[in-house]
């Protein structure tokens, strides 16, 4: 990831950049702008995104977002997770934009460009703002970091790998085989 000013920004100073791409994060108040991803990363976020998209249909429970799309966190921080869910009960963060808001779930795919940023500043920005959980997905060694921030803000509460399932508490009953989120 490039970063692209010294300066400080905001919100309100992202919203004023021309439309992508390329595409930009604000990290901090730091402007960081990403190269597009592997095809790899793409193929692994859109599994993910098929797969909630899928049990979203059958258990109307909230809604699923891909990148790019903007989510303001807070004043200084407005990042494009790769995938992100919200419930319905928290429907009402959206904008026309996107969120102004903590989603309930992100999904971080990590890259070697990137995922300085997602392990570090990004994930304390989720902390705080609200974010309820965070998975850190490695497509490399095909395992996913998953954070709770109500129970551990600093480590993650499980590393699913293997023939382990990947499930959450947001999404009731939802199991989801690595297999199928690593899948080419």
């Amino acid at each position: 990831m490039l970063k692209t000013t010294e300066d400080l920004l905001t919100a309100d100073d992202y919203r004023n950049l021309p439309e992508g791409p390329p595409h930009f994060q604000l990290v901090e108040g730091k402007l960081y702008m990403t190269p597009s991803p592997e095809f790899y990363h793409q193929s692994v976020a859109g599994n993910i995104y098929h797969l909630l998209r899928c049990y979203l249909t059958s258990h109307p429970v909230g809604k699923v977002a891909i990148a790019p799309s903007d989510v303001q966190l807070d004043f200084v921080n407005v990042h494009q997770p790769d995938v992100y869910f919200i419930s319905n009960e928290r429907l009402k963060i959206l904008t026309k934009q996107g969120p102004v808001g903590a989603p309930d779930l992100v999904v971080e795919v990590l890259s070697r460009s990137t995922a300085r940023l997602d392990k570090g500043p990004k994930l304390r920005v989720y902390a705080r703002s609200g974010v309820k959980e965070l998975w850190l997905v490695d497509k490399e060694r095909k395992e996913v970091a998953v954070y709770r921030f109500a129970e551990d803000i600093s480590d993650p509460v499980a590393t699913i790998r293997g023939r382990q399932k990947l499930a959450t508490p947001l999404l009731p009953g939802l199991k989801l085989a690595l297999a199928e989120i690593f899948e080419d």
